[in-house]
């Protein structure tokens, strides 16, 4: 197989060098009898996106133009730590490109052997399924109490209420012919979108 490597040591782990994981990487795909299609290194958190890390992105605009077969990276974690969910989304979008996954410290994670593919892939799907979970659950928990906390210290939660005189004038400047929200907002020392909030709300909108 044509074998892409990824390596990735986080800007906060001083002293941490990729060689480490790409020696042993390479020997790994030569005794394998794979050929190397090319290196990928980032020196940047795995918690970025695509976006945050170069080499990643190159890497996946790379695996889109079947340019290898599989992604060998040392372990999960140097592939991703953005999460579950956007872990198996990265694994999903290889997976559509034709091309595989394998770390070499758990290869029970791996989905280069075809057998075992669609049930890595379904176990992973099922595990960020359940983070997803947990992650909204928590937020609606989070929400519950600093409500539950707003109300005890008689603190609303959420956008302060306008003053009934700043109301009236939003109405009257917005009767005016040819009333804009910019305008409105900017005579009266008010973002334009409060005013465009204020008018939503009162057209019942």
């Amino acid at each position: 197989m044509r074998v892409a490597i990824y390596a990735r040591v986080s800007t906060d782990d001083k002293g941490q060098d990729p060689e480490n994981q790409l020696r042993q990487l390479r020997e790994w795909c030569a005794h394998a009898g794979h050929e190397l299609a090319g290196e990928y290194v980032d020196h940047a958190s795995g918690r970025k996106g695509a976006d945050g890390r170069k080499q990643f992105a190159a890497m996946m605009a790379d695996a889109h133009r079947r340019q290898f077969d599989v992604v060998l990276c040392w372990a999960l974690d140097r592939f991703s730590r953005e999460g579950m969910v956007a872990t198996i989304a990265h694994l999903q979008r290889l997976a559509s490109y034709g091309v595989s996954f394998h770390s070499y410290c758990e290869p029970a994670l791996s989905s280069d052997n075809e057998m075992t593919r669609d049930i890595v892939l379904a176990v992973l799907a099922a595990l960020a399924k359940q983070e997803a979970r947990r992650i909204s659950e928590r937020t609606k928990a989070g929400m519950d109490r600093a409500r539950a906390k707003g109300t005890a210290s008689g603190k609303p939660i959420g956008r302060a209420p306008l003053a009934a005189e700043k109301q009236v004038a939003i109405r009257d400047a917005l009767a005016a012919p040819g009333a804009t929200f910019y305008g409105v907002g900017k005579a009266l020392g008010l973002d334009p979108h409060t005013v465009k909030r204020y008018a939503r709300h009162e057209a019942g909108a």
